[in-house]
């Protein structure tokens, strides 16, 4: 089997491939390849379809050649999409819900026409941005239904490419995983330190970061840009973390933690500033310059947001802007 390239070819061979890519492609073909990127591997893809998995990785190898590139990379811990492949998810998608609508059609089913906007978002803003966000949302169209999922910088990222989500409020990341993605910055956001009212550390007047490693720490997910972000923060100090920390991308389990001991939460603003507003915890007066990093608007660079989901991501501007 010719192995598919990504190179240049002239015109009369793509009108081959062409003609040949539109003559024997299947169904089956397009189901196995959106199954895959949606489940990121071929056990998960294989499972939800009822086959084996040689038989997953036969037909996308089918659909390779017949497309002539590399739609997806396959490695031992899943599958990532390139970028002809995110090019290709949304057209392989949208051909199969026309053949949805078809057999609907057929059958005399009439399709319900309720919105449905998927919204993915980092942890550390569920406790302010993404509350208020959805709140708002909610009280102006409580007639669109609204899918939330959290998770991971990255996590978010390969969602939005194997069209899981439509629109993340998440953070910029490299180059090469931002390709075929476009992002509208809401801000900077710093790493904070913060504390329970009450703590020790509240009472020193001016305490340093020699002073917090005294204390228990709840510290960022390792991988996550809020845990580079402390990481550089305490060795401009010339120290770094101790080996027993609590990591965790959990706000809500942050606050909790924080809020009833001695622990010393190092986490981005969004994630501590409810429970500051509210007088359950302080910020200490550390200086943190240098630990910003931008938080925003992510989507596919392909496709263009309908009404609803835009005016969500209008009211994520709206709260995010400085008051």
């Amino acid at each position: 089997m010719r192995k598919p390239t990504d190179g240049g070819e002239d015109e009369a061979a793509a009108g081959m491939r062409s003609a040949a890519f539109r003559s024997r492609v299947r169904l089956r073909h397009l189901h196995c390849f959106v199954a895959v990127a949606q489940a990121r591997g071929l056990g998960r893809a294989a499972e939800q379809l009822g086959l084996t998995q040689p038989a997953i990785s036969k037909t996308l190898n089918e659909l390779e050649e017949l497309a002539g590139t590399r739609l997806l990379i396959r490695q031992r811990s899943g599958t990532q999409l390139t970028t002809a492949g995110v090019q290709f998810l949304g057209l392989a998608m949208r051909v199969l819900d026309s053949v949805d609508a078809a057999a609907d059609s057929l059958a005399g089913v009439t399709a319900a026409t309720v919105e449905r906007i998927r919204l993915g978002a980092l942890p550390s803003i569920v406790p302010a941005l993404l509350l208020d966000t959805v709140t708002q949302f909610r009280r102006a169209h409580p007639e669109v239904a609204l899918v939330v999922q959290t998770g991971m910088n990255r996590e978010l990222i390969e969602a939005l490419k194997a069209d899981q989500i439509d629109i993340a409020i998440a953070r910029m990341d490299d180059p090469t995983a931002m390709a075929g993605l476009w992002f509208e910055s809401l801000g900077p956001e710093p790493l904070v330190l913060a504390v329970r009212a009450g703590h020790p550390l509240a009472a020193t007047e001016r305490p340093t970061m020699l002073d917090v490693l005294a204390y228990p720490l709840v510290i960022p997910a390792q991988g996550s840009i809020p845990r580079h972000s402390i990481e550089s923060l305490l060795s401009r100090h010339g120290l770094s973390l101790p080996p027993a920390c609590l990591e965790t991308a959990d706000a809500y389990l942050g606050r909790l933690i924080t809020a009833q001991g001695e622990h010393v939460w190092a986490a981005p603003l969004s994630a501590a500033r409810r429970a500051v507003a509210d007088g359950e915890l302080m910020l200490l007066p550390i200086d943190t310059q240098g630990t910003e990093e931008p938080i925003g608007l992510l989507r596919r660079g392909d496709r263009t947001l309908g009404p609803m989901a835009e005016a969500l991501a209008a009211m994520a501007r709206d709260l995010s802007a400085p008051r």
